[in-house]
């Protein structure tokens, strides 16, 4: 439509004629919209609101009075705000190029500002302090052209000829080359063990394969003799079967000879030798009762002639008392008494008699009385002119 204009997204639109702008500004700003503009009694121009740069350099003295040549680059833009555009505009409408040109210089005054109060470690080593620093003190300067910076970088710092960066950064050139000799000495070693290890593993693998192939070539041969043994072992086992076969044959042979000679030849000999032991036991018990029949034949004719010899030792020990002084005490009685005593020592001389005799007997010698027996244990009183008889016991 003829007179309406329309601001670029990154411009900014002032018209100038009729009425004025915010705070008295000779122009009214459009942005983002369009604006019905009267041809002929308004005027129409464009600010660029886009990103601008400007670089700097410039050569600095630090506090250490050593001269440093400095690059740095700046990104600053019209602010957004009416109030920038308003400065801007005013400043930089006829000839926007000289915005550029204006940053850099402010710039430039302060880099220097700030480089003179620092040393050349703190510059090199604290590069965004030292961009702070400038940002910081020309922020306010650079608003009241209605300007912003976005950024500023320090590209490069250097000395010239005097060499004092190098002889800074020396000490840790050699650290650093020092760190890289040792770190490539540590690589070479550490290839130089890995190679060996590769050496050993392959080594290592060719013994096991080898040790491998010797048990498998050990083991073909071991299978190939056993397959070889394997018909004379078999032959070799059948005729060890057969051996055995006939040794227990031959064993089985001799048993039963030995029970052939046993029952042939031990077991009759020994029924004769039983038989012998068995006669023998016979006889030797019937001479026992032979022997103890004799001897009962012999005690019992001992005792039948002692019975008929009793009245004889009897009357003998009555004839020994015929001489001698007895004094009867119980008239009959007594009498009565001393035959009684007399008989009783009758009896007893015929007991020991023949225990006496018994005991011979029992050594295979029975011996008679060849006359009469004579009285012992008795005596009688002697008669004077008597002689005791020979044998008999000596009168007490």
């Amino acid at each position: 439509m003829f007179g309406y204009r329309v601001p670029a997204p990154d411009e900014a639109m002032l018209i100038s004629g009729g009425r004025r702008g915010l705070g008295g500004a000779p122009f009214r700003v459009v942005t983002g919209h369009g604006k019905f503009v009267l041809p002929i009694f308004r005027k129409t121009r464009f600010l660029t609101l886009s990103m601008c740069e400007s670089e700097v350099t410039e050569t600095c003295v630090t506090r250490q009075g050593i001269a440093l040549h400095v690059r740095a680059v700046i990104a600053f833009k019209v602010g957004n705000d009416t109030e920038s555009i308003i400065n801007a505009g005013q400043r930089f409408l006829s000839d926007q190029d000289q915005m550029s040109i204006l940053t850099g210089r402010i710039f430039a005054g302060h880099l220097r500002s700030i480089i003179g109060s620092m040393t050349v470690e703190e510059i090199v080593t604290e590069r965004q302090k030292l961009a702070a620093e400038v940002l910081d003190t020309s922020k306010t300067e650079m608003a009241k052209i209605g300007l912003i910076v976005d950024s500023l970088q320090i590209q490069s710092i250097d000395d010239g000829d005097t060499g004092y960066i190098d002889a800074m950064s020396a000490p840790h050139k050699a650290a650093i080359q020092r760190q890289a000799q040792i770190a490539q000495a540590q690589a070479t070693q550490a290839s130089v063990e890995a190679e060996q290890v590769a050496a050993r593993n392959q080594a290592e693998y060719a013994r096991q394969t080898a040790i491998v192939k010797a048990e498998y070539s050990a083991e073909v041969d071991r299978a190939q003799a056993q397959a070889a043994q394997a018909g004379p072992l078999a032959q070799a086992h059948a005729q060890q079967e057969v051996l055995a076969a006939q040794t227990e044959l031959a064993e089985r042979a001799a048993q039963l000879r030995q029970q052939q000679l046993v029952a042939e030849i031990v077991r009759p000999a020994e029924a004769e030798a039983e038989r012998i032991k068995v006669l023998a036991i016979a006889d030797a018990e019937r001479m026992k009762i032979q022997a103890e029949a004799a001897a009962s034949h012999d005690r019992v004719a001992l005792d039948r002639m002692l019975i008929d010899q009793l009245p004889l030792i009897v009357k003998e020990a009555a004839g020994g008392l015929a001489g001698a002084n007895v004094n009867v005490l119980n008239g009959a009685d007594g009498l009565g008494e001393i035959a009684a005593g007399l008989v009783a020592q009758g009896l007893t001389i015929l007991d020991s008699v023949r225990q006496n005799l018994g005991g011979q007997n029992s050594e295979g010698r029975a011996e008679k009385p060849n006359g009469p027996l004579e009285l012992q244990g008795y005596t009688r009183t002697p008669v004077d002119g008597d002689e005791p008889e020979k044998g008999s016991p000596s009168a007490n």
